[in-house]
């Protein structure tokens, strides 16, 4: 799924868990003096396999239902098709659990040679290995062909220190018999004033029990984000010295959505439950006839079946404009303590993964838009759309999104949000109360860094 698929996730808040040694660096049967050396660039004569054998490297990360099946898919062909690399997949539950596995890794020294995750202030500590020689050493990586908004994404002071595999934007998906049943055309929801006027006369409520809903945001800050960020509101000031999460723009926005969740339930959140349990539910709730639709991943195409659902961009606030949600690049990462023999395997594994085939493929098969611009000029891509029009969705409205926020103070604004999220969403929390905590919060982390 997707930081994705909250941006909870990508703050990466929970406790840190204890992991047994997964033997990423011992994988290939090799230990060199790489190993532990924060930022040694693995050479090719390094990354020769002994005697010809292959090199086996542990490839991490959080993907389920369909999508997990599609990087399985993918790992395979990668391994087919070559005798140099074999890339061992190791399922998580989320990207929150990745982050937190891999931190209990790189505290034992026994990490995985490539992991999707994707940490700035890890990479400033050298915990992942800066990938410029490696990509230096594929001469078919064609680098300028990416989607550059993506690849900047993964760079961390000039140094390039994360790969994106795919991007991602939260767009809207509904069904269309409950639209026309109610004469809803979607081409006309250009505002969130608009959606929320379509949810309330497609809920169903009998004895003040709601069988039906209007709409179901994910939980998590995400969705509430992205809207706030199309009314025109920011995380910080213009200068980077001040928290702005509890001005009017936010206000007005959280509450509008706390308003149609526990006053007007128009709108319904799942949330807790394992892993992507809370996803899955919305989605179902969606699919089952319970829900008119929802705000979820471009990656969650995949899942759908675009038959009984269409999709539709995030919409804007009546006189401010277009929506303006954030797109974000899901990244991968090589940890700094991987041997240069696994550092080398790891980097041929992420530029198959993204060459123009499997990036348009990949695009196809799961919703998430692709990273390199010669992707789209793919024939199975070019067909695809012709037929399936919502892949476009996500790209279309990838051209005016925002760029993802990186917290300067290492999650501790995240984390924030985060909280005051469930406290509207969830303990039906006045926004302003539980944004001023927030921000109050986050300006203290904030200005620690001073």
């Amino acid at each position: 799924m997707n930081i994705c698929k909250r941006l909870s996730a990508l703050s990466m808040i929970a406790g840190f868990t204890v992991l047994t040694a997964c033997g990423g660096n011992s994988a290939s049967g090799e230990v060199t003096a790489a190993d532990g050396a924060a930022g040694s660039p693995a050479t090719a004569e390094a990354a020769a396999p002994a005697g010809g054998a292959p090199v086996t490297i542990e490839f991490w990360y959080g993907l389920g239902g369909k999508l997990g099946e599609n990087m399985e898919a993918l790992i395979k062909k990668f391994n087919a098709s070559q005798q140099e690399v074999v890339v061992k997949g190791i399922v998580q539950a989320d990207y929150t659990e990745t982050e937190q596995k891999l931190q209990a890794a790189i505290a034992s020294g026994q990490v995985p040679a490539a992991v999707l995750s994707s940490n700035i202030d890890w990479a400033r500590k050298g915990y992942f290995a800066a990938m410029d020689t490696l990509i230096s050493q594929l001469p078919d990586f064609k680098q300028e062909d990416f989607v550059q908004t993506f690849l900047e994404q993964g760079q961390v002071d000039g140094k390039q220190y994360f790969l994106p595999m795919y991007g991602t934007t939260q767009v809207m998906y509904y069904r269309k018999d409950a639209f026309e049943k109610n004469g809803i055309d979607a081409s006309r929801i250009k505002t969130w004033e608009d959606l929320a006027a379509a949810a309330k006369k497609m809920t169903v409520s009998e004895g003040g029990k709601t069988s039906f809903y209007g709409w179901e945001p994910m939980w998590g800050s995400g969705n509430m984000i992205d809207a706030v960020l199309s009314k025109g509101g920011s995380i910080l000031s213009a200068d980077g010295t001040k928290v702005t999460i509890d001005s009017a723009e936010w206000i007005d926005t959280w509450e509008f959505f706390r308003k149609a969740i526990h006053e007007d339930k128009t709108m319904r959140i799942h949330s807790g439950g394992q892993g992507w349990e809370y996803w899955y539910k919305t989605i179902d709730d969606v699919m089952k006839g319970q829900a008119a639709g929802y705000t979820g991943s471009s990656g969650d195409q995949g899942d759908l079946d675009f038959s009984i659902v269409s999709a539709m961009e995030q919409p804007g606030w009546a006189g401010v404009g277009e929506g303006k949600p954030v797109a974000q690049a899901i990244m991968a990462g090589i940890p700094a303590k991987a041997g240069a023999a696994e550092q080398q395997a790891a980097m041929k594994w992420l530029a198959f993964f993204t060459n123009s085939e499997n990036t348009a493929s990949w695009s196809i098969n799961t919703g998430y838009i692709s990273v390199r611009q010669s992707a789209l000029e793919d024939a199975a891509f070019v067909a695809f759309s012709g037929s399936n029009p919502q892949i476009k969705v996500p790209l279309q409205q990838a051209s005016h999104a925002s760029a993802p926020f990186q917290d300067p103070t290492g999650g501790k604004i995240n984390d924030a949000l985060t909280i005051a999220a469930d406290k509207v969403q969830i303990e039906n929390i006045p926004a302003a109360e539980a944004l001023k905590e927030a921000q109050q919060t986050a300006q203290a982390a904030l200005d620690k860094l001073k």
